[in-house]
């Protein structure tokens, strides 16, 4: 068991670093041909973190494990709700911009409920499943998602100024490369030895995937948000964890659901209504206290949330 736990510590930390180096080495390749930082954030950042995700969930899709596919997006989606703006709340109040709260959050509250909505069998199936047709409503509406982010763009008509800093391209490309490798082998890791512990300890690969799994593959938002909230950039701290969430519904969980169709238990009901009034909490949070802002006891109240949620999804899985 003890070897299981190194070699999946081992995979958390190959899939960080290899969602780093992807970072690092697109962003630096991105800026040498006078790409915006703004840009860069709202695509390359925005895959980054959620690429961990997106790695673990091919692997497991491809491989018929549908409990890690499923608790891996809908885990990591709470644990950025509720752990990651918790702990950046309590850091700094988090101010958000009227956008965010009228549009983004909004958006992620939609994908939820649409999610939701797709994986109910209404009578009409044996087994409730999100099929590829189910996947490809998923995929329009992110369509319509980079849609509304490109007109964002064109909105705040950012132009870079002056000479772009340049890296050499052949470092960017061996940084890439070095990512992809990482996400790949740390992916695999990953989801064989949660596979393994799970069977070993008796748990259910639900409860692995919504924790271990969950957690470790949403260290890229906690580290981009903890940083963000020290520099004092809420913007991207709340961005960060909101574009998250609808990329992991919309396009990872999706994808899953085209590599392979995705049996649904309905035990997941629970959590899916979980984040969807985690981000309602989140959304009337900007009308209580101070307005548009995420105060110290509302990100307390969000860890609290988590917490009893977790201990009880442990003791009725």
């Amino acid at each position: 068991m003890w070897w299981q736990v190194m070699l999946l510590v081992f995979g958390l930390i190959l899939l960080i670093q290899g969602a780093n180096w992807l970072v690092g080495g697109a962003s630096a390749l991105a800026r040498g041909y006078g790409v915006s930082d703004l840009a860069i954030g709202l695509t390359v950042v925005a895959f980054g973190t959620s690429a961990p995700e997106m790695v673990v969930n091919m692997l497991a899709s491809s491989q018929g494990y549908d409990a890690i596919v499923l608790s891996n997006v809908i885990g990591s989606n709470n644990f950025n709700l509720f752990i990651i703006l918790g702990i950046t709340g309590l850091i700094r109040p988090i101010a958000v911009q009227s956008s965010t709260v009228w549009k983004e959050i909004p958006l992620s509250f939609l994908a939820a409920a649409l999610v939701f909505l797709l994986v109910q069998p209404f009578g009409l199936e044996v087994i409730p499943r999100l099929n590829r047709l189910e996947s490809s409503i998923l995929l329009l509406f992110f369509a319509g998602f980079l849609w509304y982010v490109y007109r964002q763009l064109k909105a705040d008509d950012q132009v870079v100024q002056g000479p772009a800093e340049r890296t050499p391209k052949g470092r960017s490309l061996v940084l890439i490369g070095l990512g992809l490798a990482g996400l790949v082998f740390g992916g695999r890791l990953i989801v064989s030895n949660a596979i393994e512990l799970a069977t070993s300890l008796g748990v259910s690969e639900k409860i692995i995937g919504m924790t271990i799994v969950a957690a470790g593959t949403s260290l890229p938002e906690l580290a981009t948000s903890v940083v963000a909230a020290f520099r004092k950039n809420a913007d991207l701290a709340v961005g960060n964890i909101i574009g998250s969430n609808i990329f992991n519904l919309l396009f990872i969980l999706a994808f899953s659901g085209l590599v392979d169709p995705i049996d649904y238990s309905q035990s997941f009901d629970r959590d899916l209504l979980i984040l969807g009034g985690g981000t309602l909490i989140l959304f009337l949070a900007m009308f209580t206290g101070n307005r548009k802002k995420l105060d110290r006891w509302e990100a307390f109240v969000l860890l609290i949330a988590y917490v009893s949620y977790i201990i009880f999804a442990v003791i009725q899985p």
